[in-house]
């Protein structure tokens, strides 16, 4: 018998927190990123707390500041657009999926700017464009609006900013 399974008898067991020690933990994982309360439920299911106390936590967590959904929503969206390039749509989905509310939401899509919003778009189709070998403009068209529509552009901005890279090279 190896080591290994001398010392650890069921792997897939987790370490289940008291409530003392849930409270001190929790402190520090919502500290240290941003975080809304989904992602804390979870966090409390994976270490066994649920029902009663795990409102109890959230809600101790949610007094002491520890989490803010409008401050989460507005953090997680300049970070998706910023880093992963992510477009409104995907943001969007991406905070519903974390019951994040309605007004939240359009707080957190507030934090991006138009300009920039659109220039990334343009930049993000200049490079679908080159990078697609594909003969047929309609085709091309096609499969540089699907990369785009997957990274959560907007269908009629895809089209503009594919028009106007058009014009510019017809130009």
């Amino acid at each position: 018998m190896s080591v290994w399974r001398k010392n650890n008898t069921d792997p897939s067991v987790k370490k289940s927190w008291t409530l003392e020690e849930a409270k001190e933990k929790l402190s520090t994982f919502c500290a240290y990123q941003e975080r809304c309360e989904w992602e804390t439920r979870r966090k409390l299911y994976e270490k066994g707390i649920k029902d009663s106390n795990a409102d109890e936590l959230i809600q101790y967590l949610i007094d002491e500041k520890f989490i803010d959904e409008e401050r989460f929503a507005r953090s997680f969206a300049r970070g998706k657009f910023n880093l992963k390039k992510w477009g409104r749509n995907r943001i969007s989905m991406e905070l519903k999926m974390r019951q994040i509310n309605p007004e939240n939401i359009r707080k957190g899509l507030s934090e991006i700017d138009p300009v920039a919003y659109y220039d990334m778009l343009q930049n993000h189709v200049e490079k679908q464009w080159e990078r697609i070998k594909e003969p047929e403009l309609y085709k091309k068209k096609f499969k540089v609006t699907q990369y785009l529509l997957s990274k959560g552009f907007e269908q009629d901005l895809i089209k503009e900013a594919i028009e106007e890279l058009l014009n510019d090279q017809s130009q």
